[in-house]
């Protein structure tokens, strides 16, 4: 049965951690929704700036980042599409490149209020959809791995529970 499991995950195309943090989830959700604090939560280090500063409200909304990788060569932008909003729940995007279409990864931040000023939050790198098979050569998923996601995680913690 457990070697079942193992299975299962290594199939699962997505990766979750999940951290209890020490803040209102009102709080941690406007950090969320605030796209210039992106770079000071994120685990990946390929986040540098934000191009459009107005709070991410539904989905739909797309914001643009600044980013800076070895896999691209350099500096890049994305403009990242905005998939799952739910006010103090829940908020996901997928990035894509300027002009395109998503190729279908996607960032989650599930909130779930565990008193008033204690939250847990999940996050969730999901690249289940991408389904383009130039790109699946190109790329190997996951880009980010599990310990950027917990570093991700502890950075959201540290800018959250600072204010």
């Amino acid at each position: 049965m457990s070697h079942h499991h193992a299975h299962q995950a290594s199939t699962e195309h997505k990766l979750t951690v999940s951290r209890t943090i020490e803040a209102p989830v009102r709080e941690i959700f406007n950090v969320l929704t605030l796209p210039a604090n992106h770079p000071k939560f994120d685990g990946s280090g390929f986040v540098r700036s934000a191009l459009n500063t107005e709070r991410i409200q539904k989905v739909g909304d797309v914001f643009s980042m600044n980013m800076e990788g070895e896999h691209m060569g350099g500096e890049y932008t994305m403009e990242n599409h905005v998939t799952a909003f739910a006010d103090n729940k829940l908020v996901g995007w997928q990035p894509a490149a300027p002009k395109e279409e998503p190729k279908g990864w996607e960032w989650v931040y599930e909130l779930t209020s565990v008193d008033a000023d204690t939250t847990e939050v999940t996050l969730t790198y999901d690249w289940s959809k991408v389904t383009d098979k130039e790109l699946l050569k190109k790329v190997s998923f996951p880009l980010v791995k599990e310990e950027s996601l917990e570093h991700s995680l502890q950075l959201l913690s540290e800018v959250a529970t600072a204010s």
